[in-house]
């Protein structure tokens, strides 16, 4: 049984894989990221059981931790980049290139 659901889970993060080369926006890719993430925790938790090996889930916290402020971090980082993009474009309206002033 739990083969199948290591099987399953295998299956789920190769698609979310697939998602991510395809995803239209930036923020389609970092929600597969995310996805990827939480997958790669279910599957060491399932490893760890598997194997008799109750240390693997600490290994598979701390990944959750990580994988929870990388992507709020990657973000926060388009969010402001579009933001600056934006007062770009703002000021360039205000002063077009071909205007002396």
């Amino acid at each position: 049984m739990y083969y199948v659901v290591t099987f399953a889970t295998l299956v789920t993060m190769a698609l979310a894989l697939i998602r991510a080369l395809i995803g239209p926006t930036v923020y389609d890719r970092v929600l597969t990221v995310n996805m990827f993430g939480t997958k790669t925790v279910l599957l060491l938790s399932v490893i760890a059981f598997l194997a008799g090996r109750p240390d693997f889930l600490d290994l598979a916290l701390a990944y959750a931790l990580i994988n929870f402020i990388g992507v709020l971090a990657v973000l926060e980082f388009f969010k402001s980049r579009e933001v600056r993009r934006q007062q770009e474009r703002d000021v360039e309206q205000e002063n077009p290139p071909g205007e002396t002033g």
